[in-house]
């Protein structure tokens, strides 16, 4: 008895479904990978100190204003990291949910979102790498037949 069983496709099965699903995921995968690699980093360089001998030149100049160095000393205290370096920690955490929500095909405004984070330099993961995935998926995001995957 042959017993070859030929799966046959699900009846939620859609080929364009598919088809932007796989356009998509590239640029979907590079953004979170990028975020998690950015997010990453922030959490890296707000909790390790700056060392003293690292601002040596900064501070010895004397041209620099003391209102400068005030700013900087309170940048590089703990609560500055943390109050400098929690814009990033939320806008990559959204790439990375967005960059998710895109590979799944589950939401096309957060898809959007994450999109355009990526292209905003100072605002996407990886400053200006970003622009690739960002760039990329804003296009193939406003192909009509990949929004109508979405819904």
């Amino acid at each position: 008895m042959d017993e070859t069983h030929d799966i046959p496709p699900a009846p939620d099965f859609n080929p364009s479904r598919a088809k932007a699903a796989q356009d998509l995921s590239v640029p979907a995968i590079l953004m979170m990978v990028m975020a998690g690699l950015t997010f990453l980093y922030s959490l890296v360089s707000m909790v390790t100190p700056t060392s003293s001998a690292q601002l040596e030149n900064f501070f010895d100049n004397p041209d620099m204003p003391q209102q400068w160095k005030d700013i900087v000393t309170w940048m590089l205290s703990p609560m500055g990291r943390v109050v400098t370096t929690a814009p990033g920690l939320v806008l990559n955490g959204l790439v990375a949910f967005g960059g998710w929500k895109m590979k799944n095909l589950q939401s096309y405004g957060w898809a959007m979102t994450a999109a355009i984070l990526c292209c905003i330099p100072c605002c996407g993961p990886c400053s200006c790498l970003s622009l690739v995935p960002g760039i990329w998926s804003l296009i193939v995001l406003n192909r009509p037949d990949v929004k109508a995957a979405f819904h």
